[in-house]
C-alpha cells in the first residue's frame, strides 16, 4: 500500500508541476490561491495579535490604540526607545536582511522571481510589531503584505514549483494580507494586481481572488464581518458640491506629492549609519508624541473619530500635517514602517477638515464631515499609492454604500493626476525602489514572459551521450528518435547537437584512405565533436525559471541553446530537456500575445 501511494505521488507531483509551468494551469493556480489565503490569513490573524495583545496592557483605557492616554513623559520616551531598540536590532544585520515592506517584495518579484526567505519573514513580523507599539508613526497593512507574500512564497519553494507559480503565489499572499486587514476582499485583489504585480491577467485574477476571499474568511470568523472602521450612511446633498470636492482633491493631491518628496529628501542621509538614522527619527518623533498623540501607532482611532465628527477643525488640520511629516521622514530616513495606514489617516483627516469647512460655509447642503472624511481617505491612498482602482474598490467596501461611488472616482482619479503628472511624481513605493538605485520592469513583453516557465515550452525530445562512441552504439541512440543530442563533456554537458546530423554522417560512405585502413579501430568510433553538423553551444537553466529568466541567461552567456536542470538528490542534477531562444521568441509571438 505504502509502494502504490509513493508510485502515484511519484507520478502525481510532477504532473501537477509540469501542468504549473504552462500560463493556463487554471485549476492548479486556484488551489494554490486557496491554499494561500488560508495560511496568509492565519498569519495576519498572529501578527494581529502580536500587535493588540501587549498594547492592552500597555495603553490606559479600552481598546488598543488609546496613546493619547498616556502620560506625558511615557508618550515622550516610548517611540524613542523603540526607535533606538529597532536601530540596534538592525545595526547587527546585514543591509540586506534590513529590507521589509511592500518595496522588499516588489524587489524580490523584479529582481528574484518572488524568492523571500523566512529569515525576512521573520524580521519584518519583529520589527512591524516594534514599531507600532512602541508609538511609532505606522501601519500594519505594509508588515501584513510583507508577511502574506513571504509565507506564500515560501509554501511554493517547499512545493518546488514553477517561478511563474512561485510569483503568482506573492500576489494571493498580498491580496490575502489586504483582504484580512480590512475585511476588503476585492480591494485585495485589485491592490495586489495593481500596486505589486502591476497588470491584470485572467489567469491571474482566479488563484488571487481565491486567496483574498479565503483570507477574508479566516478574519471575519476572529473579528466579524464588520469592516474596519463604522461607516454611517453616507451620501452627496447635492451636485453644487463637486467643485468643493475638486477643491479638495487639489488639496490631497498637493499632500501626497509633499509626502513622497518628503520621503524623498529624507532617504539622502540612508548612506549614514543605520543606528543613527533611526535614533534620529525617534527623536524627531519625541515631539510630535508630545504635542498631537494622534499620530502615534497606527492612528485608527483618530479616523474612527473623523468618520463620526467628534474632533475639532484644528486638531484635525494639525494632526493631518502632522502624521504626513513625521511618516514621511522616518521612513525616508529607514523606519521600517507601513504607508498604507498612515495615508488613510492623513486622507481622514484631512478630509474631515475640509467637510467642517464646507459645513461652515454651506450648511444647508454640505454633505457630512464622515462623507468627506472617507472621500479624503480614498483620494490620497490613491494618490500616494498611485493606485485609483484599488483606492475606490478599498472606498466602496469601507463605506458599502454605492451612493459614494461617483464623488470617489472624482476626487481620486483628480488627486492621482495631480500627484503624477502636476508634480511628477511617481508612487511611494516605486520612489523608495528609485531611491535604492533600483526599476520596477513592467513592459508587456516581459510580464508575457514571467508567467511562463521554462518547462512549458522545452523540448523533451533528447538523449545524453558521450562525446566518442561507436557506430554500433550511435544507431542505438537513433533508434529512439530523439531530435537533439547533449553531449557530455568532462565538465557536464558541453554542445547540443541535432540528431539528425548524426543520422546524415552514419548514412555517408565510409572513404577509406591509407591512414584509415591502418588503423581499423578508428574507423568504428564517432566523435560527435569532429563529425559535420550544426552545434549548439550550450548553457544550463533551471526546471523552475521563467522565460524571462531563460533570455537573461542567453544574453549574459552567450549560448545558442539552454538544457533544463532540476537538483532531483544532492549533487544530481537531472536534464528535462532543452530550449532555443528561437523557442521563447515564437511562444511570445504565437501566445504571449
Amino acid at each position: 500500500m505504502r509502494k502504490l501511494r509513493r508510485r502515484i505521488t511519484d507520478k502525481l507531483v510532477p504532473m501537477f508541476r509540469r501542468r504549473l509551468s504552462d500560463v493556463d494551469a487554471l485549476p492548479q493556480l486556484a488551489l494554490l490561491g486557496l491554499l494561500s489565503g488560508l495560511v496568509t490569513g492565519g498569519v495576519i490573524l498572529a501578527f494581529r495579535f502580536a500587535i493588540e495583545f501587549p498594547l492592552r496592557f500597555l495603553l490606559p483605557g479600552a481598546g488598543s490604540e488609546s496613546f493619547e492616554e498616556l502620560d506625558i513623559l511615557t508618550r515622550g520616551l516610548l517611540p524613542l526607545i523603540g526607535a533606538v531598540g529597532l536601530g540596534i536590532f538592525f545595526h547587527r544585520m546585514a543591509s540586506q536582511d534590513r529590507k521589509v515592506g511592500v518595496v522588499h517584495v516588489m524587489e524580490r518579484l523584479n529582481y528574484h522571481q518572488g524568492y523571500i526567505n523566512l529569515r525576512s519573514a521573520i524580521v519584518q513580523f519583529v520589527v512591524g510589531v516594534t514599531t507600532i507599539v512602541t508609538g511609532q508613526s505606522a501601519g500594519r497593512e505594509g508588515p501584513a503584505v510583507h508577511l502574506g507574500a513571504s509565507f506564500s512564497s515560501l509554501m511554493g519553494q517547499w512545493m518546488k514549483l514553477p517561478n511563474n507559480s512561485i510569483r503568482t503565489l506573492v500576489a494571493c499572499g498580498c491580496a490575502a494580507a489586504i483582504s484580512a486587514s480590512f475585511n476588503t476582499p476585492i480591494a485585495g485583489v485589485i491592490f495586489a494586481m495593481e500596486v505589486v504585480m502591476m497588470e491584470y491577467t485572467i489567469a491571474g485574477f482566479t488563484p488571487i481572488i481565491l486567496a483574498s476571499v479565503s483570507s477574508a474568511v479566516i478574519a471575519q470568523a476572529t473579528y466579524g464581518p464588520a469592516p474596519a472602521f463604522t461607516v454611517p450612511p453616507l451620501t452627496m446633498n447635492s451636485l453644487l458640491e463637486i467643485p468643493w470636492i475638486l477643491a479638495i482633491a487639489v488639496l490631497i493631491g498637493v499632500a501626497a506629492a509633499a509626502m513622497i518628496k518628503l520621503m524623498s529628501i529624507s532617504a539622502g542621509f540612508q548612506h549614514r549609519p543605520v543606528l543613527l538614522r533611526l535614533t534620529i527619527a525617534g527623536l524627531l518623533m519625541v515631539p510630535f508624541a508630545l504635542a498631537i498623540p494622534e499620530v502615534m501607532g497606527i492612528g485608527y482611532d483618530t479616523v474612527q473619530q473623523t468618520i463620526g465628527n467628534e474632533l475639532p477643525f484644528w486638531l484635525l488640520l494639525a494632526a493631518g500635517v502632522a502624521k504626513l511629516v513625521i511618516t514621511a521622514v522616518t521612513i525616508g530616513l529607514g523606519m521600517p514602517s507601513g504607508v498604507i495606514g498612515p495615508t488613510i489617516f492623513i486622507g481622514a483627516t484631512l478630509g474631515g477638515a475640509m467637510g467642517l469647512i464646507g459645513a461652515s460655509a454651506a450648511p444647508d447642503t454640505a454633505s457630512s464631515v464622515g462623507f468627506y472624511a472617507m472621500l479624503g481617505m480614498g483620494a490620497m491612498m490613491g494618490a500616494v499609492l498611485q493606485a485609483p482602482l484599488a483606492a475606490l474598490m478599498a472606498l466602496m467596501e469601507l463605506t458599502r454604500n454605492p451612493n459614494i461611488i461617483l464623488p470617489g472616482m472624482l476626487i481620486i482619479t483628480s488627486a492621482s493626476l495631480i500627484t503624477s503628472e502636476v508634480f511628477g511624481q511617481k508612487s511611494f513605493f516605486l520612489t523608495i525602489l528609485k531611491n535604492q538605485g533600483m526599476s520596477y520592469q513592467n513592459s508587456p513583453v516581459i510580464q508575457a514572459l514571467r508567467r511562463v516557465s521554462v518547462g512549458a515550452i522545452m523540448d523533451r525530445s533528447i538523449v545524453r551521450s558521450e562525446r566518442k562512441l561507436s557506430r554500433e552504439k550511435a544507431r542505438d541512440i537513433l533508434r529512439a528518435e530523439p531530435k537533439w543530442l547533449i553531449v557530455e563533456g568532462s565538465k557536464g554537458p558541453t554542445a547540443l547537437l541535432p540528431a539528425a546530423d548524426l543520422a546524415r554522417h552514419l548514412d555517408a560512405p565510409v572513404q577509406e584512405t591509407e591512414a584509415t585502413a591502418a588503423e581499423p579501430a578508428e574507423d568504428d568510433t564517432v566523435d560527435l565533436m569532429e563529425i559535420p553538423a550544426n552545434r549548439r553551444d550550450l548553457a544550463s537553466v533551471q526546471y523552475q525559471a521563467t522565460l524571462e529568466e531563460a533570455l537573461d541567461i542567453f544574453e549574459s552567456t552567450q549560448a545558442e541553446a539552454l538544457y533544463v536542470q532540476r537538483h532531483v538528490a544532492p549533487m544530481i542534477q537531472r536534464i528535462y530537456g532543452v530550449v532555443l531562444k528561437s523557442d521563447i521568441e515564437s511562444y511570445y509571438k504565437y501566445k504571449g500575445t
